[in-house]
């Protein structure tokens, strides 16, 4: 095994309450995804941290200082530190009224504020502050190209907040949401706002659907009734997706799909996250994720110190069993291995 220590191995804590609710299964607390994570542990390798989601009931993004203080605590207790953190701006969804618009940068500047204390307490030595749209892609399809202008200009502002307070927002690639359903409205949304303080957020589950065409079925890159048998369609699909948006990737997710989307609870069909060993998995885990850490030439972009798994929307069951999280972190260690470096 080499002595690869960057980028850090990082699990998300929001898979405990994202998918889960009074319509599905009972929320998982954050103190026992937490503990699963510390738990964790592979040939004497365990996680070096948590990204976690600033909402109820995991946090409460109105705390007190003391409060962050407490949450600093908390994690770093465990041996773990915090890394990025998903701003909670779905009351306010961009594509909504100018009072939703007010309502998702008054959530973000809240976010960027508690990211930014988390900061300099010492417990958060790297990370982003994730966001999305808010919207869905039914409704910016009534109007792209005026969905597009309200957006860009939201985004615009929301990164100026950021800048405000020294972070930066990674927008997440996720098929569900409006101006970010594809691998071109996600790439005509950040090169029209063009700011260095808002990148992409990869995860892997998310991007593979890209290349499927959901929600946008004119951007699909594989054909029809692609055989995944044949890598080879799959594998120039990537890099041409990778190329266009590796440049804006400051925060990755690392993931299995098995080429199907999948909803439960209130959240939208979007792309599967799959269990780390999964037969069905379309993903070789640790060669596709180099077509993000690095460059057309091959060398590490190190654009990111950490990277996390995102399993949202597992079944509790699995979320409690102790092997779920140490394939999970195998997974990470192949990345790490195959695509890290030493500091």
């Amino acid at each position: 095994m080499s002595q690869n220590n960057f980028p850090k191995l990082h699990n998300a804590t929001w898979p405990g309450i994202v998918g889960k609710g009074p319509d599905s299964e009972p929320i998982i607390s954050f103190d026992e995804m937490l503990q699963n994570t510390a738990n964790a542990e592979v040939n004497g390798v365990k996680f070096d941290g948590v990204d976690i989601g600033l909402f109820d009931p995991h946090v409460d993004l109105d705390m007190n200082d003391d409060g962050v203080k407490k949450l600093a605590d908390k994690v770093s207790s465990l041996g773990l530190e915090i890394g990025s953190v998903v701003a909670p701006i779905w009351g306010g969804p961009i594509l909504g009224t100018k009072e939703d618009r007010v309502v998702y940068l008054d959530m973000l500047e809240k976010s960027c504020k508690l990211a930014k204390k988390l900061r300099e307490i010492g417990v958060r030595p790297n990370g982003i502050v994730r966001i999305d749209t808010a919207s869905s892609p039914e409704v910016w399809a009534k109007d792209p190209k005026g969905s597009q202008k309200i957006i860009v200009e939201t985004l615009k502002e929301a990164a100026q907040i950021a800048e405000g307070y020294g972070e930066k927002l990674a927008a997440e690639g996720e098929i569900c949401w409006g101006g970010m359903q594809s691998w071109k409205t996600m790439l005509e949304t950040l090169e029209s706002v063009n700011s260095p303080f808002l990148g992409f957020q990869a995860d892997m589950a998310h991007t593979l659907l890209y290349t499927l065409g959901y929600n946008y079925p004119e951007h699909r890159m594989l054909p029809e009734g692609y055989d995944w048998k044949d890598k080879s369609v799959w594998k120039a699909a990537l890099k041409e997706m990778t190329d266009a948006l590796r440049p804006w990737t400051i925060d990755f997710h690392v993931a299995q799909n098995d080429a199907t989307v999948f909803g439960s609870g209130s959240h939208d069909k979007t792309g599967r996250h799959c269990l780390a060993d999964d037969p069905n998995g379309k993903l070789d885990i640790a060669e596709d994720a180099g077509y993000w850490l690095r460059d057309e030439k091959g060398e590490l972009t190190k654009a990111f110190k950490h990277i996390c798994w995102d399993g949202c929307m597992f079944p509790n069951q699995v979320m409690k069993e102790g092997s779920t999280w140490n394939n999970i972190l195998a997974a990470l260690i192949s990345v790490r291995e195959k695509h890290g470096w030493k500091e």
